[in-house]
């Protein structure tokens, strides 16, 4: 990808990846306090201020660097504290806090399609802040759609790996817990070896699609 194509790619995804990131890691500590667990209010991250979430390298860097050089981004925000005793109950706690980040992205992923489609067919094509507003929509689509998929693979410290732990039997989830130390190294790995491509990438299309066609943009 040639720098221009880059630079406009950033402007177009900067907003909704922002959007996507804050509201995720909001979801989580909003639904941690109610099932019982203040940790992430009391430190201020149930907040839509995204400077309260932003990680330089997860949140900046890499998806600026894998949007340039692979079909998907992948990035990471500043995770918020939970303490996941303070849950009540513990197992449906977990779940749900775990839940709320990938499920706030599909319910982004909804406001910015209906956001496309209202601008489908109401923007002048000939204008230059319609088509722009609407490949960020578009992008937004994208964007909360990767992430959900993304947080949904069942590796620690992913949601989708703290789902599998509130599932699993009392021994298993505490075997599985310990396989979070190693889970970044695993996804690093799987990202640029393009495995992780290859599991997300046909349900990615085949969702967004789907999402298009009821959209009646295809």
């Amino acid at each position: 990808m040639d720098l221009n194509n880059l630079l406009i790619n950033v402007c177009t995804y900067a907003i909704p990846v922002i959007f996507a990131i804050t509201i995720h890691e909001a979801a989580h500590g909003y639904v941690a306090r109610r099932f019982g667990d203040a940790t992430a209010w009391m430190m201020g991250r149930v907040t839509l201020n995204p400077v309260k979430h932003i990680d330089p390298l997860g949140t900046i860097l890499l998806p600026i660097v894998t949007l340039a050089f692979s079909p998907f981004m992948f990035g990471w925000a500043k995770p918020v504290p939970v303490n996941f005793s303070n849950l009540k109950p513990l197992r449906s706690g977990m779940f749900w806090v775990a839940a709320a980040g990938p499920g706030s992205n599909l319910a982004q992923m909804a406001v910015w399609g209906i956001i496309a489609w209202v601008l489908a067919a109401t923007v002048n094509p000939s204008g230059l802040v319609g088509p722009f507003w609407f490949s960020v929509a578009e992008a937004g689509m994208r964007v909360n759609l990767m992430f959900a998929l993304l947080n949904l693979v069942p590796i620690l410290p992913l949601d989708g790996g703290r789902i599998v732990t509130s599932l699993l039997p009392n021994r298993l989830a505490y075997t599985w817990q310990g396989t979070e130390r190693y889970g970044m190294i695993i996804l690093l790995v799987l990202l640029f070896t393009g495995v992780l491509g290859k599991v997300l990438g046909p349900l990615f299309f085949i969702t967004y699609n789907q999402t298009l066609r009821l959209l009646g943009f295809v």
